[in-house]
């Protein structure tokens, strides 16, 4: 398709620049340049155009991104940036914008940023859910696992699952995968990557699942810087609509880090010896304490439930002292799926935990979670 394009640009050098660039590609007509917004919100119209290139490094630009939304629902709407800002790309895609390019760009930049941010998903922001337990063997890993899998099937959009279990990660090995790029690259590289050139560090599980692997051995841990790690999530978040993370047990700099980052946390331990109620309680404290007024959503589930009831849930919810989310059963098959490398290929859908499972990505795509 040929592209009917405004551009909006302050800059005259830039501007003569990006003119010379768009007419040199059939893929697009130059309709309009516009040296501010306001001309460019007021006189646009005429045009019909259905590619909107404006720059968002001016923040009265930035600022009026929503009305450009409003008033051209159907044109895709790029913000030009002369240097990556996490902070700037994030309030576009707030605003309803499909994403952010570096400026100067060639066109084949712009035709795969099109293609990249629509495969995102519906516009505005990235939902990021980590996975924390307070110790291990709460069946975390194998939640996040599979959760990222039903989100990715149910709501058709692109998620990333992050192994940010840095010592002991072994998401790779529930997939049966060695990929070649791991956390470990992609922290290094953070400050020379833009959405555009971040893709290869993930490696693609499904049409809309992609895993970000934990480092390839334990002491390679060292190497990430946790302020990285934030950087990474964030701009990931520029290429898929759903981020889930799981972390490594107990609170360190890296959880601590990602549940702040996180818009939903779910905490999980196991119905054991009944000692992990207590764990559960502190976890929950210290949780709410991090919160410090924000608007995050915290969800207690409770893993190896038997019998995995209403009622089971009610009694675990009166000594936790704390809402109860979800409760999940003790289902060996899962277990040895994810132990076997097999936790992508063949998933008893009709299973009790899938089917809980379901409920909560179920949420979670409608925003009710």
């Amino acid at each position: 398709m040929t592209y009917q394009v405004i551009l909006v640009e302050d800059d005259p050098t830039m501007l003569d620049d990006m003119i010379a660039t768009l007419k040199s590609s059939t893929d697009f007509n130059l309709a309009a340049t516009f040296k501010n917004v306001q001309d460019a919100v007021g006189q646009s119209s005429v045009f019909q155009p259905n590619l909107f290139l404006v720059n968002v490094d001016d923040p009265e630009t930035l600022n009026n991104i929503p009305i450009f939304v409003d008033i051209f629902p159907d044109a895709k709407i790029l913000g030009l940036v002369s240097n990556w800002n996490a902070d700037i790309a994030m309030n576009v895609i707030a605003a309803g914008a499909l994403g952010c390019i570096l400026k100067p760009f060639t066109t084949q930049d712009i035709l795969d940023a099109i293609h990249l941010y629509t495969e995102r998903g519906k516009p505005g922001l990235s939902r990021i859910i980590s996975f924390f337990s307070p110790k291990g063997r709460a069946g975390r890993t194998t939640a996040a696992a599979l959760m990222a899998q039903i989100i990715a099937e149910e709501s058709d959009e692109r998620v990333a699952l992050i192994d940010a279990d840095l010592q002991f990660g072994d998401l790779p090995i529930f997939f049966d995968i060695e990929p070649k790029q791991t956390i470990v690259e992609v922290t290094q590289d953070i400050k020379l990557l833009n959405p555009l050139n971040l893709k290869p560090y993930f490696y693609r599980l499904s049409h809309h699942l992609y895993l970000l692997s934990s480092p390839d051995r334990p002491e390679y841990a060292e190497l990430v810087d946790v302020d990285s790690l934030a950087d990474v999530i964030r701009l990931t978040c520029n290429l898929f609509r759903y981020v889930l993370i799981d972390l490594p047990a107990g609170f360190n700099p890296v959880s601590v880090a990602m549940t702040q980052l996180s818009d939903t946390v779910v905490v999980m331990a196991m119905i054991n010896n009944g000692f992990e109620i207590q764990h559960m309680k502190k976890a929950l404290e210290v949780s709410k304490s991090m919160e410090a007024g924000d608007e995050k959503r915290i969800y207690p589930v409770f893993t190896r439930v038997n019998p995995c009831t209403e009622e089971e849930r009610l009694k675990i919810e009166e000594k936790l002292g704390y809402h109860v989310s979800d409760i999940l059963p003790n289902e060996y098959r899962m277990i040895s799926l994810a132990n076997s490398g097999r936790l992508g290929k063949s998933l008893p859908k009709d299973s009790l935990m899938m089917k809980n499972l379901r409920k909560i990505a179920e949420g979670i795509i409608t925003g009710e979670r």
